[in-house]
């Protein structure tokens, strides 16, 4: 069974949107799903929030389109509902979408959440971790 991770959405739009220095590493842990050696999954708000910045960034709908069915291909979409949110309100990470990721991060059994912003997660029950920090211990 692959190691489960939830991805954030910096490290999808490092990938797709070539951000250095950040890209490399991002495009590796994409990689990694794409051989199925990773379950990698993303919540569904973060796929608004992927279309919806990559339409801004490259002015171009049709691309968005495309970044999200390749994710779609790619990894999973968790489902965010109202128990959800509810449970992100009372959660002791202090950002609410950070804490909605971590509590969907839960939901999925995600092993690790995969981000640059890991201190925003130091009270989440799911452990962050830098993706340059990952594909070293991976």
């Amino acid at each position: 069974m692959a190691l489960n991770l939830t991805i954030d959405t910096n490290i999808i739009l490092d990938a797709l949107l070539k951000r250095e220095p950040w890209s490399e590493a991002a495009e590796k842990i994409i990689l990694l799903a794409a051989d199925k050696k990773i379950s990698a999954s993303i919540t569904a708000n973060t796929v608004t929030d992927i279309y919806y910045i990559v339409n801004r960034y490259v002015g171009d709908k049709s691309k968005a389109r495309e970044a999200v069915a390749g994710l779609a291909k790619l990894m999973d979409f968790t489902a965010v509902d109202k128990n959800d949110c509810v449970k992100a309100l009372n959660s002791p990470v202090d950002d609410y979408e950070d804490a909605l990721l971590s509590v969907c991060a839960a939901k999925t059994k995600s092993k690790f959440i995969i981000t640059r912003n890991v201190k925003d997660f130091e009270k989440s029950g799911v452990k962050a971790i830098m993706p340059d920090e990952f594909l070293k211990q991976f």
